[in-house]
């Protein structure tokens, strides 16, 4: 069992800020290279990856069946099987950037909306956090993809999504968390408070 310990009581492993500079700042990511005090007094430099964060969304259909993406990753050079995804905007709730991300990639809006938690996609290298949601009650609508934005929506069950994890057609970091969400809340083991749309906050 993993100890549950206070912040205090972690100072044993913490790094501390010395200075940092910046190495790349672009349109989307921002890179930066830190010197640091390691907890036995030794300095040492850390480069990373500063990223806005991230929401995806795991749409259920009422037949049972999960709405999933093919869409081409440039960095990885392949077409990728994923959730819906999207960064967030400067200062947005990521509820409503899963609300405009599932409308805007695949035309659906959903009646009912649940924060499942988040995942840290790269610890070693990135701020990212990726928030996820549930989704249920969908209507079809029209896809509003961005410019330069192109992606095949599909549907499939959650046992074929669950064997795509295993055979390795899905690698996507984000979308085998979800599988791992999915299956639990599929089974009872996880529970979801699950909100109007209208009403519900962000994760907070």
């Amino acid at each position: 069992m993993i100890p549950m310990t206070s912040p205090a009581a972690d100072s044993h492993l913490k790094e501390a800020l010395l200075s940092s500079e910046e190495l790349f700042k672009g349109k989307f990511l921002h890179a930066k290279r830190d010197t640091i005090r390691l907890p036995d007094g030794h300095s040492a430099t850390r480069e990373y990856v500063v990223h806005p964060g991230a929401v995806v969304v795991i749409p259920l259909l009422d037949d049972g069946r999960v709405v999933l993406e093919r869409q081409f990753r440039y960095p990885v050079d392949r077409v990728i099987v994923e959730f819906p995804a999207g960064k967030l905007d400067a200062g947005e709730d990521p509820l409503v950037c899963g609300q405009r991300e599932l409308l805007e990639e695949t035309g659906y809006t959903a009646r009912e909306w649940a924060h499942a938690g988040a995942t840290h996609l790269a610890v070693a290298y990135s701020t990212e956090i990726i928030h996820i949601y549930f989704a249920r009650g969908l209507s079809l609508g029209e896809r509003q993809l961005d410019h330069g934005e192109f992606l095949d929506v599909f549907t499939a069950t959650p046992q074929e999504l669950i064997g795509w994890c295993r055979d390795g057609t899905v690698t996507d970091a984000k979308t085998l968390t979800c599988a791992l969400w999915l299956q639990n809340v599929l089974s009872g083991a996880w529970a979801l408070d699950w909100q109007a749309a209208a009403s519900q906050g962000g994760a907070g």
